[in-house]
């Protein structure tokens, strides 16, 4: 299990595989209509969502997480492979938002991946991401439009890259 320093109150990011226990958590954050808008990345009905992650769970290109605070499921990290490049992706609950823990958990995850370089899609809007990524080194390399999750609607994206 990874573990990232303590926040100022003493509760700490932890890192651990993800189980079977954690979907139903899972599923419960990525129904939330605000983080939806924030990640420009629609929600996935419940037979959708646990088909999707029985494929993730078992596809050893995929390095995903659980992000435990304080002992407590609160979101999850991981990275895939798509389009010939090595992506990383996070959803944290959004009661959780604002308080270090996404930085605090990616940080941990890049000690895990080390694949660089490693890269990651954002929508331009969600700025708090953004910034996660920044602060852990990524840097914006470019831009993009896109339509693949988000029902035809076209989101324009940052893309950021992290090297070795």
């Amino acid at each position: 299990m990874l573990r990232a320093e303590p926040s100022s109150g003493g509760e700490l990011v932890r890192l651990r595989d993800v189980i079977d226990a954690d979907l139903p958590i899972l599923y419960e954050h990525q129904c939330d209509p605000i983080a939806n808008l924030m990640a420009a990345f629609p929600a996935r009905d419940r037979d959708a969502f646990f088909a999707h992650w029985a494929k993730i769970l078992v596809d050893p290109t995929v390095t995903t997480k659980t992000i435990l605070f304080d002992g407590q499921v609160v979101g999850r990290i991981g990275s895939f492979e798509h389009n010939g490049e090595r992506l990383v992706g996070y959803w944290i609950d959004r009661g959780f938002w604002g308080n270090g823990i996404t930085s605090r958990a990616l940080a941990e995850f890049l000690k895990c991946d080390t694949t660089r370089p490693l890269h990651a899609r954002v929508a331009k809007h969600n700025v708090a991401s953004i910034r996660v990524l920044v602060k852990c080194g990524f840097s914006i390399c470019g831009e993009d439009k896109t339509a693949a999750e988000t029902g035809g609607e076209k989101v324009e994206e940052w893309i950021l890259k992290l090297d070795g």
